[in-house]
């Protein structure tokens, strides 16, 4: 919703204003000129983006008008999760868990948060790491070095699509340009028209060079930003994991690590520490 309404503002506010100071709607309505522009942006980003950003751009794209993957009820489960697997590592040894990180779709842990256990790359991180602790790799600093890698792996090949959209919004108002200057070619083509033709010939051909700022600025490096700003926000559950892990392998109990992960939420989506006690305390004895 919030993506339509910023849509219907820059169309609204740019044509309205240029109705209203006299301008003549009909001479924007240039299709060729968009053509040159639009086409020419796609054709480059298909140029100089891998196959596999190709396809994340189809799919990611629709996240502009969706509500963010995860809110506050997300993370409550996350560490509600968290709280179960260290209190089981806990009570029973880390050797407990080997059943359940192997078959997380099985395991009654993971079955109890059904919108984590969803999550195939989260639950596949978390249980990563808890593999290698269980096969002997507890030292956090290690493992802190190594998850932050992982983390930045991960982010990048996310934020592809957000740098390939930005960077063809970066080159629209150039190919504006090169659209105003085949207009003006044409213009000068036809230099013994009368003037009112050739006003209207070189009013179309400036159109070209409107056009391409005007997608740039206020739609297509908006949308680049907006996806950059999703994604970033999408991947700090894996930063909220990666916090509790390493706590909870310092030695801390189930509660305090819990806590410190809870701290790496952002603060509108960051359940209270009372909901989360409140929540813990809910949970049924790990098994």
């Amino acid at each position: 919703m919030k993506a339509i309404i910023g849509i219907i503002t820059v169309i609204v506010c740019t044509l309205a204003s240029y109705a209203i100071m006299g301008g003549h709607l009909e001479v924007l309505w240039q299709p060729f000129e968009g053509v040159i522009i639009l086409g020419s942006g796609i054709g480059a980003y298909v140029i100089s983006n891998p196959p596999a950003v190709l396809k994340r751009t189809l799919k990611q794209l629709p996240l502009i008008f969706n509500k963010p993957k995860y809110n506050k009820q997300t993370y409550v489960d996350a560490l509600s999760l968290l709280y179960q697997v260290f209190k089981l590592a806990k009570t029973k040894g880390m050797l407990a868990l080997e059943s359940h990180i192997e078959n997380p779709h099985d395991s009654s842990i993971f079955q109890a948060f059904p919108n984590i256990q969803a999550d195939h790359h989260v639950v596949e991180f978390l249980c990563d790491y808890l593999r290698l602790v269980t096969l002997g790799s507890d030292k956090p600093y290690e493992l802190e070095t190594l998850m932050d890698q992982e983390i930045e792996v991960h982010h990048h090949e996310e934020i592809a699509v957000a740098d390939a959209i930005q960077t063809m919004a970066d080159g629209l108002p150039a190919l504006g340009i090169v659209a105003a200057v085949l207009g003006v070619i044409k213009t000068m083509g036809a230099i013994a028209e009368p003037p009112e033709v050739l006003g209207h010939m070189i009013g179309g051909a400036l159109v070209g060079t409107f056009l391409g700022v005007w997608l740039s600025y206020g739609y297509v490096g908006p949308v680049a930003a907006h996806l950059r700003g999703i994604i970033t926000l999408n991947s700090k559950l894996y930063a909220v994991v990666k916090v509790g892990l390493l706590a909870h392998l310092s030695g801390y109990a189930p509660s305090i690590s819990v806590e410190y992960a809870r701290k790496a939420i952002d603060p509108e989506l960051r359940p209270t520490f009372l909901e989360m006690e409140e929540a813990t305390a809910a949970l049924p004895a790990p098994g």
